[in-house]
Order: structure tokens, then sequence, then C-alpha cells
């Protein structure tokens, strides 16, 4: 029974570790407006506080993997939740845009090691296609999350301003560092323990079926959170939807996602998976034409655009709980660097496209449709090749 309930605190711990994870992003997106007025920002700085974040994120990711195989996992977690408690406090002191600046880099560095370090536990402890339910409802978890942030923050931003939100990330962030501290247990280290090299991550980008696998992951993550990072402005300025009401657009699609994923998750090991993957192709060219077309006719309608998003992140589903898993199994000596390259590569390639967006908005919504749409096409791409290898279709099986 004490075994049970042990599992049980370090599952649930799991969960919040991901629950933070998954608003530590955007649960402050609806208050863009308020800190755009207050510091007197440009779309490009507002946005900036997305970006400097994922780069925080993915400077911490390249050392995490290797610190934890090193080090122990437990050490690693504390540290990165230490960090982030530190970023919070930073971005608390709001009276220069500089100290939130610097206070969203060190929260991204600080959530690295508990956005990743879970999914390695599950791996290593259960099968292949036990860990893509076990994945599935982790992901499901995360987005969810996403799904509620802009909602919660929205009113958070309503009542409290935009303070508000970074207040309940240090008090989420307080909770997991006490969880982990009284629950995570420290985790026998291997005999020969890893090596901190960056030599180690060479094999990986060798690794063709590998980084193909990678770079579909990372394109089909594009669109939605250009999505995210842009539509506060758009929504909100350009189609005057209110702040109490932006969240639920945002929300509609995480909340979608994050329930397909969880329920697909549970039903994973009945179908054939390349079948699956092969429909989740069909879908996003589905959704494509949808988008296109909102897109070539410039809609002003936010309803409309969000339900022309919809298709895209439907499509999306089957591939993220087939894939991941895969892809974080393919290399099995190397599970902590592939996660830190998958998550690395698609957050930094993530904030550079956003940057970009952000760069070529003017008040209207094609101009980032168009963007988002290049990136469909890419996903949409990539998937079928990936169908069409054999290594990964073949060890998929396995």
């Amino acid at each position: 029974m004490k075994q049970v309930i042990t599992k049980s605190m370090v599952f649930m711990t799991i969960i919040l570790m991901d629950l933070l994870a998954g608003i530590e992003f955007d649960i402050f997106v609806p208050s863009f407006p308020e800190l755009q007025s207050q510091f007197n920002l440009s779309p490009f700085w507002v946005e900036a506080l997305l970006s400097i974040n994922f780069m925080g994120y993915c400077l911490s990711l390249f050392f995490v993997g290797g610190l934890a195989d090193h080090y122990g996992r437990k050490p690693i977690m504390l540290l990165g939740l230490m960090t982030f408690i530190i970023g919070s406090i930073l971005c608390l002191w709001g009276q220069f845009y500089a100290f939130l600046l610097v206070g969203r880099f060190l929260q991204g560095v600080g959530i690295a090691a508990p956005a990743i370090l879970p999914f390695l536990i599950i791996a290593d402890a259960y099968s292949l296609k036990k860990q893509q339910t076990l994945f599935a409802i982790l992901n499901g978890v995360l987005n969810l999350s996403v799904g509620l942030a802009p909602v919660v923050g929205s009113y958070i931003t309503l009542y409290f301003h935009w303070q508000g939100n970074f207040k309940t990330l240090l008090f989420l962030g307080l909770i997991v560092l006490l969880m982990t501290v009284l629950f995570i247990p420290h985790y026998k280290l291997p005999d020969q323990k890893e090596i901190l090299s960056l030599r180690g991550y060479f094999p990986i980008f060798q690794s063709r079926p590998l980084m193909l696998l990678i770079g579909h992951i990372v394109f089909s993550f594009v669109p939605y959170w250009i999505f995210v990072g842009m539509s506060p402005l758009l929504y909100m300025e350009a189609f005057n939807v209110s702040l109490s009401h932006f969240g639920y657009y945002q929300g509609v699609l995480a909340f979608v996602f994050a329930v397909g994923t969880l329920s697909f998750g549970l039903v994973v090991r009945r179908y054939d998976q390349k079948k699956m993957l092969l429909f989740s192709a069909q879908l996003y060219i589905i959704g494509l034409l949808i988008f296109a077309w909102v897109t070539y006719v410039n809609s002003m309608n936010p309803l409309v655009i969000t339900l022309a998003f919809l298709p895209f992140i439907i499509a999306g589903i089957i591939p993220s709980v087939i894939l991941q898993p895969l892809c974080v199994n393919f290399m099995s000596e190397a599970k902590g660097k592939v996660s830190a390259i998958l998550q690395g590569g698609r957050l930094i390639f993530a904030s550079i496209c956003l940057q970009f967006a952000g760069y070529f908005y003017e008040g209207s919504f094609q101009n980032i449709g168009i963007i988002i749409n290049m990136f469909i096409i890419m996903t949409a791409i990539t998937l079928f090749f990936v169908i069409q290898n054999r290594d990964l279709m073949g060890f998929s099986k396995e």
C-alpha cells in the first residue's frame, strides 16, 4: 500500500511539473496590450518576452540531459525549479522592462529540467507501446494547461493586472519545488556516468531518420506558437476582442488538442500506426486548404480564423501521440540528448519564426496567415517522408 501511495505522489509531482511547464509560456500572453502600454513597447519587443524565454529554455535543454545523467535527475530538477523561482521574482520587480526580460530568460532556463526529465523517467521505465499511453496523458495535461492558461490569464489580468500572472507562476513553482523535495526519489546513477561533452550529440545529427523525425516535429510546432504569440495583438487590438473573451479563442484550440491526445493515447495500440499517420497527413492537407482560403480573403472575424485553424490542430493529435515516444526511444543510449535536441530545436526555431512574424505584422491577419501556411505545408511534407521511412516505421512496430 505504501509503495502504491509513493508511486502516486511521484506521478502527481510529475503532473504538476507538466502543468507548470504548460502554463509558463503563455499565461501572461493576455496581458500583452497592458504591457505594451505600460512600457511603451513595439509589437517586436512585446513578442521578445516570449522569444527570450524560448532562448533560455533552449540553452538550458542542451545541458539538462547530460547533467541529469551525470549528477542524477532530482538535483537537476531542484536546480531548475530554484532558477525558475528566482526568474519569477525578478518578473515581479517590473519597474523596468529589462527586469522582465531577465526574469523571463531565467524562467526559461529553469523550466527546462522539470519540463523534460519527467518524460525520461517514463521512457526508462516502460515499453514503447506503454509510453505512448503515458506520454499521451502527460501531453494531454500539458496541452490542457496550455488551453486553460490564456483563459485563466485573461481573468487574472482583468482583476490583478499583469503582475498577477507572475505571482501565479511563482506560487505554483514553490509548490512543485516542495513536492519534488518530498516525493521525487534519488535515482541510482549508472556505473559509467555520462561524459559531459558536446561530442555525444554528433551521432544524433548523423542519423538521417532521426533528424527527419525531429524536423517534422519542429515544423509541426511552429504554426501553433505563431498563432499563440501573435493572436493577442491581432484579436484584442485589430479585432477589438475583449480581454475577458480572448482566452476562449486560444483555449479552445489547446483544449481540443488535449482531449484528442488523451483519448487517442488510450486506444493507440489498437490501430495500424502507419495508416493513422497517413490519415493525419491527409487532414493536414485539408487544414491547409481551409486556412489558406481564410488567409487569401484576409478575414477580420476572429471566430472564423480560429475555426479555420482547428483542422490543423486536430490533424496533429495522432502524430503527437505516436511520434514523440518514437523519437525519444529511437536512439536508446542517448534519450536525454535526443529530448534536448527535440525540445531545443523546436523552441529555437519557433522563437525565430515568432520574431519574424512580429516583424512583418501590420495590424491584419493576412501576413501572419501566409507565414503559418508555409509551415503547415512543411509539416505535411515531412510527415509524408516520415511515413515512407522504413527505419522509422519498422522501429515503431517493435
